[in-house]
């Protein structure tokens, strides 16, 4: 089976097939959050590093961190929240940005094994963003679409996977570096969308053996109780063979479905971290501490 490692300075997170289902914390991106997107752009990092701390505390196993802000200095940005981020929390943190030089300026601050997010099947896109990924020993995100676009077939799709896994390669890039995204499109607009995704993964599980992740929340768009759809689909996900996912750990009823698929999966051992998060507290006695059952002799 195939395991993926990142790591930050002091922290190592492993992705595998029988391994815990990893959440990667969504929140950091100033798409469609204005007031985030203001701040960044005039330096202000505090909602940031606040952000990064809340969903490292709310259960993410690491971060993205991307900064697309139209008319900012994008290179720039996303160095400086990468390399704030790493100041305030140890999680590895995967560096998301369509722009290759603001990805070179984030891997050259980052301390650790980073996860580059992202790279697709175009030509131009694979021959400059692979050699950026080898050259600082990163892992990638591998994005299931091409100069054709996101194909509805899942075929096609794989494909493409199965295209970018082969080109790292010949970048001495091996597949435990290259985790597929076979996109996850609105259910609301493509009423298969669900059965796509969980056909894709499991090919690329049995077949390329890569780990996976998607953008969990794209299946939710414009959907009333998005929470509810996104559970749903990460448990059956999950038991299609998804190693990870960017999503938002704040979300508890996501975070319930996750670790509820961990105990199914059999990759929680004795429920136990199920039994931690979810076990009622011993009952306080009035004077605040545990109450104690207290046996008594009988006489005779």
């Amino acid at each position: 089976m195939t395991d993926t490692i990142v790591s930050s300075a002091t922290r190592e997170v492993v992705i595998g097939f029988d391994r815990p289902f990893v959440i990667i914390g969504e929140r950091i991106n100033p798409t469609g959050r204005k007031v985030l997107a203001a701040e960044m752009k005039v330096g202000d990092y505090s909602r940031v590093t606040a952000d990064a701390v809340a969903q490292v505390q709310a259960g993410a196993h690491m971060l993205d961190v991307n900064a697309g802000i139209p008319l900012a200095d994008e290179p720039a940005i996303l160095a400086e929240a990468v390399r704030l981020v790493q100041q305030v929390t140890d999680v590895p943190l995967s560096i998301d940005s369509s722009i290759v030089a603001a990805l070179a300026s984030g891997l050259a601050v980052y301390q650790g094994k980073a996860l580059v997010n992202s790279v697709t099947g175009e030509e131009d896109r694979l021959e400059s963003v692979l050699p950026l990924v080898a050259k600082h020993g990163a892992a990638v995100v591998a994005i299931s679409n091409d100069e054709s676009g996101i194909s509805e077939d899942p075929n096609v799709r794989f494909e493409v996977a199965r295209k970018i896994v082969e080109r790292a390669a010949d970048h001495g890039i091996p597949r435990s570096d290259v985790i597929v995204d076979p996109l996850v499109m609105p259910i609301g607009a493509i009423n298969s969308a669900g059965r796509q995704v969980m056909q894709i993964v499991r090919r690329l599980r049995d077949e390329l053996k890569v780990n996976t992740t998607c953008g969990a929340s794209n299946v939710s768009f414009g959907l009333p109780n998005r929470g509810g759809i996104n559970s749903a689909f990460l448990t059956m996900a999950i038991g299609a063979g998804l190693t990870s996912a960017i999503t938002n750990p704040l979300h508890t009823e996501v975070m319930q479905a996750v670790l509820g698929a961990d105990v199914m999966m059999g990759n929680d051992p004795d429920c136990s971290r199920w039994i931690r998060q979810y076990r009622e507290p011993a009952p306080q006695a009035a004077n605040g501490g545990r109450r104690r059952e207290r046996g008594r002799r009988r006489r005779a």
